[in-house]
């Protein structure tokens, strides 16, 4: 099962139940480890599902706005490309995350919605003041962007595919 399609069941299983479901349950439903449903909820989680871990397991309310995580590669260089894309076509970059081998999951806020906040950005990583994220994990790393609909995220994702940016979900 791929990964999309697992979180997919994963929060269809945890909006339809009545009761908290265990980590434990989800990875016998589905066919993989516990550690595999931590991470897909973390993931979950990041694309904007509400979902509350309890002793019991996890419990899942609705989200009010359209988000997606976007899995990209690209250089420095194309940063400034790829945060336009998403921009110009109505999204918001709401965070930056990669998930590291020894230190797990590393994220950064960003909320960048205009040319304004991307100048600012690029900026910071060309003075120096910082490094991008992606520069730890081989250019690697998520961005959780968040628009008004589907039908945007869906622009937003066919346009970094486009540009060669979507790393596609093994």
């Amino acid at each position: 099962m791929r990964a999309e399609v697992r979180r997919k069941e994963i929060a269809s299983l945890l909006g339809t139940a009545k009761e908290p479901v265990s980590g434990g349950v989800l990875a016998e439903k589905l066919g993989v480890s516990r550690q595999i449903i931590v991470g897909d909820i973390a993931l979950l989680k990041a694309q904007g599902y509400d979902i509350i871990s309890t002793h019991q397991g996890y419990i899942m309310h609705g989200t009010p706005l359209a988000q997606r995580v976007f899995k990209v590669r690209h250089t420095t260089e194309e940063t400034e490309d790829e945060l336009s894309c998403i921009v110009d076509l109505g999204g918001t970059v709401v965070d930056v995350f990669v998930w590291h081998k020894v230190y797990g999951k590393i994220d950064a806020p960003l909320n960048i919605f205009s040319h304004y906040h991307i100048d600012k950005f690029i900026e910071g990583v060309r003075t120096g003041k910082s490094t991008e994220l992606m520069n730890i994990t081989g250019g690697y790393h998520y961005h959780t962007v968040s628009a008004e609909s589907e039908a945007v995220l869906d622009m937003i994702e066919a346009a970094l595919s486009e540009r060669g940016y979507i790393v596609p979900e093994i």
